[in-house]
C-alpha cells in the first residue's frame, strides 16, 4: 500500500524518501513491468490458440493433432517462462533466455503456419516476438528478429510453391510485404521505446532533484530562527516550523500543524493580516503584539507572501514570516555597541593626556596651599582624577580584550570582600531589611581585583533589587565551595522567572527587558569575570523554600595566600542587615 508523508510542499510518496530506494537501476522497474506484460501476453495468445484448435477439432477436423500439440507445448513453455525466469536485459553476447522466448515464438508460429490445414493465417502472430525484441532489446536484436521472420515467411511460400501447383506469386508478394512491415514495426517500436526510456530517465532525474531541493528547503525552514507559517484561505495553518511554535508560545512543544489560527484569541492579529493578504492579493507587513493570559506580551514583526495558483483563490497559500522584535532590536544594539566601543576607546585614549595634566597641576597647586579647606578641595580633585584614570584604563583594557597575567592580579579572601561590599550597598540604597548574607567559603582566596568584584556585585545586587519583592530576605548573597573545588558566589532574589528569549541574550550588551535600562550591567559583569578566568551564569534556584533567580560566579581557587585581613572573625550563620549583627 502506498504511504504518503506530509511535507512543506505537499504530499510526498514514502517510496521516494531518503531512507528507501525504490530501484537500484532507474529503468529496471519499467523493464520488469514490460517483461511481465509480454510474458502474460504470450500466455494469453497460447490460450487463444488452444481454444481455437479445440474449436476446429469440435467442427470435425481431426487432422490438426500436431497443431494442437504445438499449441499445448507453447502454453506450457510460456507459463514456465513467466513463473521460473527473471527478466534480464539482453547483452552483446548470445543469451539463452532470449532464444527461449523470442526464438520459441518464431519457431512455434512458423510451425503453425506450416502445419495449417485451413484458411487461418498465423502471420500476424509474428508481431509479438518482433515487438518483444524491439521494445525490450537493442536495435540489432529487433532487426534480426524481423529478418528471421521474413526469411521464414519466404521459405514457407517457396515450400508451398513446390508442394502445390498453380500461381503462387501472390503468396510470395504477401510474404515480402509482411516482412517489410515487420522491419518497419521493429524500427519504429525500438525508436519509440528508446525515446520513452530517455523521457523516463529525465523525469526520474528531475524528480530526484526536486526531492533533494525539497529536503534542503525543509531543512533550512526547520532551522530558521524566524518563524514560518503556511496558511490557507480558510485560516488553517498547514505547516509551522519550530521557531514559529516558540514565538506563538504554544503550550505543547510537540504540537504542530495543522491547526486553526483563530482558535487562540491572542492570535487574532495574525488572522487579520492573513485575511487582508488574501483579500488584497498583496504582501503585507506589520508589527503586532501577542498577549496571552498569564504570559508576557510578545511583540512580533510579521511579513506575508502569497504562493500557489493565481487562477483561483482557494488554491493559494499565505506564507507568514514571524520575527521577534526584541531580538531585532538586540541586533541593532549590538551594532551600535561595536561602533560605541571603537568610539569609547578613542575617547579614553584622548582623555588620558589631559587627565594627566590635571593631576600634575593639582599636585603642584597642593604644594603652594596652606588653608585646610583648600587642601581638602585639592584632595578631592586628586581622588576623582585617580578614579577617572582607572575608568579609562578599564575601558582601554576591555576594548583591547587584554587578559592580564595571573601574577598582576590581586588575591583576596572572597567572604571578607563580599561582606564589605554587601553591607556598604545595603546602607547606600536603604535595602538592609531585604538583604541576607551567608558567607560559607571560609578563608578561601580567589584571584580578582577588589574594585572589579565590587562592580560585579553592585550590578548583580541592583538587578536583584529591581525585581525582588519587599519581604524580608528577598535578596540572598552567599558563598560556598563547589564539589569541584571552585569558590562560588551567589546573588539570589525572589523575582519572577526570566523569559527564554531574555535568558538567551542575558549577558549581551544593550539588551534589557526594560526600556529605561541601558543593558550594560550584566555585560560588564561578564567581561570583568572573564578577565580573571571566572564564569558567570544564571539559573532558577530555591532559597528559604522559595524559588527565585540566581546569578552565580565560579572562581578558581588562588594558589597563593590572600593579602587581606583575616577571615577568622566571619559570621558562622547567615547575617541579616535588617537587624543589628551584634
Amino acid at each position: 500500500m502506498k504511504k504518503t508523508l506530509e511535507s512543506w510542499f505537499g504530499s510526498v510518496d514514502s517510496r521516494f524518501g531518503t531512507h528507501e530506494v525504490r530501484d537500484k537501476d532507474p529503468n529496471s522497474g519499467s523493464f520488469e513491468r514490460l517483461w511481465h506484460a509480454f510474458m502474460t501476453g504470450r500466455i494469453v495468445i497460447a490460450s487463444v490458440l488452444m481454444v481455437l484448435q479445440a474449436f476446429i477439432y469440435a467442427l470435425g477436423n481431426t487432422n490438426n493433432i500436431w497443431s494442437t500439440a504445438v499449441c499445448l507445448a507453447y502454453f506450457c513453455a510460456a507459463l514456465a517462462a513467466l513463473l521460473l525466469t527473471r527478466p534480464a536485459q539482453p547483452g552483446s553476447r548470445f543469451d539463452a533466455q532470449w532464444a527461449s522466448t523470442i526464438g520459441l515464438d518464431v519457431v512455434v508460429f512458423s510451425a503453425l503456419n506450416f502445419l495449417q490445414l485451413s484458411s487461418i493465417n498465423y502471420t500476424p502472430l509474428f508481431a509479438l516476438p518482433v515487438l518483444l525484441a524491439s521494445i525490450l532489446g537493442p536495435i540489432l536484436l529487433a532487426l534480426g528478429t524481423a529478418a528471421s521472420v521474413t526469411l521464414l515467411l519466404l521459405a514457407d511460400a517457396w515450400w508451398v510453391s513446390i508442394a502445390t501447383d498453380g500461381d503462387h506469386t501472390s503468396r510470395f508478394l504477401q510474404s515480402g510485404l509482411s516482412g517489410s512491415g515487420f522491419f518497419l514495426i521493429a524500427l519504429l517500436a525500438n525508436q519509440l521505446a528508446l525515446r520513452l526510456v530517455r523521457e523516463e530517465q529525465r523525469a526520474k532525474t528531475s524528480q530526484l532533484q526536486a526531492r533533494m531541493q525539497t529536503q534542503v528547503n525543509e531543512l533550512v525552514i526547520e532551522t530558521l530562527s524566524d518563524g514560518v507559517l503556511v496558511i490557507d484561505a480558510d485560516g488553517i495553518v498547514r505547516s509551522a516550523n519550530p521557531a514559529s511554535i516558540r514565538l506563538l508560545e504554544i503550550g505543547d512543544p510537540h504540537h504542530g500543524a495543522p491547526f486553526v489560527l483563530v482558535t487562540e484569541a491572542a492570535w487574532q492579529p495574525l488572522a487579520d493580516i492573513v485575511h487582508q493578504t488574501f483579500r488584497l492579493g498583496l504582501a503585507q507587513a506589520a508589527d503586532v503584539s501577542i498577549e496571552q493570559f498569564g504570559r508576557s506580551t510578545r511583540r512580533l514583526h510579521v511579513r506575508t507572501r502569497l504562493a500557489g495558483s493565481y487562477n483561483t483563490s482557494h488554491d493559494r497559500l499565505c506564507v507568514m514570516f514571524l520575527e521577534d522584535l526584541r531580538e531585532m532590536e538586540a541586533k541593532v544594539r549590538t551594532e551600535k555597541m561595536a561602533a560605541m566601543g571603537r568610539m569609547s576607546a578613542a575617547v579614553a585614549h584622548e582623555i588620558r593626556n589631559p587627565l594627566a595634566a590635571i593631576s600634575q597641576a593639582n599636585a603642584l597647586l597642593e604644594e603652594e596651599l596652606q588653608n585646610p579647606a583648600h587642601l581638602q578641595l585639592t584632595a578631592m580633585v586628586a581622588q576623582n582624577a585617580q578614579r577617572l584614570a582607572k575608568i579609562v584604563d578599564d575601558i582601554l583594557n576591555i576594548s583591547r580584550v587584554q587578559v592580564p597575567s595571573m601574577q598582576s592580579k590581586n588575591t583576596i579572601v572572597l567572604d571578607v570582600t563580599v561582606l564589605h561590599v554587601a553591607s556598604g550597598w545595603a546602607q547606600q540604597v536603604g535595602a538592609a531589611h531585604l538583604l541576607q548574607v551567608a558567607p560559607g567559603a571560609g578563608q578561601s582566596a580567589v584571584v580578582c581585583d577588589p574594585e572589579h568584584l565590587r562592580r560585579v556585585m553592585i550590578n548583580l545586587l541592583d538587578n536583584a533589587l529591581r525585581y525582588a519583592s519587599q519581604s524580608a530576605g528577598a535578596i540572598d548573597v552567599s558563598t560556598n565551595l563547589s564539589p569541584s573545588g571552585q569558590v562560588r558566589l551567589q546573588v539570589w532574589s525572589d523575582g519572577q522567572p526570566l523569559e527564554k528569549t531574555v535568558q538567551t541574550h542575558l549577558f549581551e550588551p544593550f539588551f534589557s527587558s526594560e526600556s529605561r535600562s541601558s543593558g550594560l550591567g550584566l555585560y560588564i559583569c561578564r567581561e570583568l569575570c572573564e578577565r580573571y578566568g571566572a564564569l558567570i551564569g544564571y539559573q532558577r534556584a530555591m532559597r528559604h523554600g522559595t524559588e527565585g533567580n540566581e546569578f552565580f560566579v565560579l572562581f578558581d581557587p588562588a594558589d597563593q595566600p590572600a593579602h587581606s585581613k583575616s577571615a577568622t572573625d566571619l559570621p558562622k550563620k547567615p547575617l541579616s542587615f535588617g537587624a543589628s549583627p551584634h
